[in-house]
């Protein structure tokens, strides 16, 4: 094997005492796609940031291209050399177009002075031409889906003579189709000789697309080898250092016909609304959910999955509706009435809407129950709040050096454990999770799964929408679809296939059994 561009060895880095890397390493060949796997707060995170120049190792070497890379390095400086990281949170500024955002800080110019903004439109189509990406050079960014804009962030790198492109999550908010796009552009970049560091928790993924992976587990690097000559157990087992087995709920506790309704949903709909185009309709659905029961919601990006649970929870406004919570009527009139009804949501974005980053974990987790700790009507019980921060902490394994922590310097997995500690505080009588699993690790994934089960268990009713569908077919036990707003069909999780969910969701139950019947002989 030739001398790799990029050679990591013996990285460690030290915060405060605390060790997040030790003994890292990680070679990446020239025009190679190469998966870096791992649990959230592995490691992986860190290793980027000083590869990226955002913050030095304490000891270890990085070499790229021959040469040691030095510590003092800005992140400018690694990007001059052909080093491009591409996080999770785009660095785009949404009213600006695409080619001024390609070329921000390095803008063509005319006698040195004024922005020659046809020849830099020039050079951005140029690029997106070369790419194969159907997007103008002059539409605004803010009007681009987030697949277009994770092509931008590409587009961009590929300006700044990109070497070594880094992808963080990059399919983490994507649909099937835009996922497919990607590893388009992706295998493209291999094809020009750019070498790709792709980190994903799909781990299907990797072996659609990657051809070499290193695994890290706890800081520390616990293995690498080709895509071809692995297989997925193998790969779990190297990132948790077990086997981790998805289960399906006992059939004993997935029939709750017969238990009482907790939430009774007719005719939530939406009128369009003229001056917020993203905004999609809701029309005329109508469900049940039972005592204990796990309800699915499943449908493509724009089928109003998001858009639902905010109504329920009080978070948008809706048209028409009548919902009985218990059997009494209830009006989700704003999320604080939400939360006083028993009714609680983990939102998608966990960042902008879930957690609040700049607290501690501690205050996150008792936020929402504070009036139940009070002590003297005005006071908080340090001692009682004690025991509810170490109860979750161990129920739902959260990992972090204190509960004075801030909730941002958790990895992702963590942040999410966080909001659902909060909301399990509540004792909620319906928890609504929106996309639980994503951009979390294998091992967490069956941890908030088996979390979802037991308080089900206790009576809960919850409702799991989410865009992975063996996940929806594993955890619930019926599923709902939706498409552009309104409900195409229901089915038992026992009954379900992902074949079936998809036709469901594109054309709708009744033309899938009209097409049977068609197809049956009298």
């Amino acid at each position: 094997m030739s001398e790799p561009l990029l050679n990591i060895t013996d990285l460690a880095k030290n915060f405060s005492g605390v060790w997040a890397l030790r003994q890292a390493q990680l070679q990446v060949q020239k025009g190679e796609i190469h998966a870096l796997l791992g649990e959230n707060g592995a490691g992986k995170s860190t290793l980027l940031k000083a590869l990226a120049g955002a913050q030095p190792q304490t000891s270890g070497e990085i070499w790229f291209s021959g040469q040691v890379l030095p510590l003092e390095d800005s992140p400018v400086e690694r990007q001059n050399k052909g080093i491009i990281t591409i996080y999770q949170e785009f660095n785009l500024l949404p009213n600006m177009t695409v080619a001024e955002n390609m070329f921000l800080g390095r803008e063509l110019r005319r006698r040195g002075v004024f922005v020659d903004r046809q020849a830099v439109n020039k050079e951005a189509k140029a690029i997106l031409d070369y790419l194969h990406l159907p997007i103008s050079p002059t539409t605004e960014v803010a009007r681009l889906s987030v697949a277009q804009q994770q092509m931008v962030e590409i587009a961009r790198a590929l300006t700044l003579n990109a070497r070594l492109i880094v992808m963080d999550e990059p399919s983490a908010a994507l649909s099937d189709s835009e996922v497919e796009s990607l590893h388009r552009v992706v295998r493209e970049l291999k094809h020009r000789g750019v070498s790709v560091i792709y980190v994903t928790h799909r781990l299907h993924e990797v072996f659609q697309l990657c051809d070499r992976f290193t695994v890290f587990q706890d800081g520390r690097y616990t293995g690498s080898g080709n895509v071809a000559d692995t297989h997925v157990a193998e790969i779990i087992r190297m990132m948790v250092g077990r086997d981790v087995v998805f289960n399906r709920r006992p059939a004993s506790e997935t029939h709750h016909q017969s238990q009482p309704v907790r939430l009774s949903v007719k005719g939530l709909s939406r009128d369009k609304r003229p001056l917020d185009p993203q905004a999609i309709a809701l029309q005329d659905i109508s469900f049940n959910v039972h005592r204990g029961e796990v309800l699915g919601i499943a449908g493509l990006v724009g089928a109003g999955r998001t858009e639902v649970a905010r109504c329920l929870f009080g978070a948008d406004n809706f048209t028409r509706g009548e919902f009985t919570l218990d059997g009494e009527p209830y009006l989700p009139s704003t999320p604080l009435h939400a939360l006083e009804k028993g009714i609680a949501l983990v939102p998608e974005d966990r960042k902008k809407e879930g957690a609040v980053l700049g607290l501690s974990i501690r205050d996150n987790i008792s936020l929402s129950s504070l009036s139940s700790l009070l002590h003297w009507r005005w006071f908080v019980d340090s001692r009682k709040e004690d025991a509810l921060i170490d109860s979750y902490r161990q129920a739902l394994h959260i990992k972090m050096a204190s509960d004075q922590q801030e909730v941002r310097k958790l990895s992702g997995g963590n942040q999410q454990k966080v909001i659902l500690a909060r909301c399990m505080a509540l004792n909620p009588k319906v928890l609504i999770v929106d996309e639980p699993t994503r951009g979390i690790d294998v091992g967490t994934k069956s941890e908030v799964h088996q979390v979802l089960f037991d308080m089900a268990k206790r009576g809960v009713a919850v409702i799991v929408i989410s865009s992975d569908l063996p996940e929806i077919m594993a955890i619930a036990d019926r599923i709902i679809t939706l498409r552009e707003g309104r409900m195409t069909g229901e089915i038992h999780g026992d009954d379900a296939t992902e074949e079936t969910l998809m036709t469901m969701m594109a054309i709708g139950h009744e033309q899938i059994l009209e097409a049977t019947h068609e197809q049956t002989p009298c």
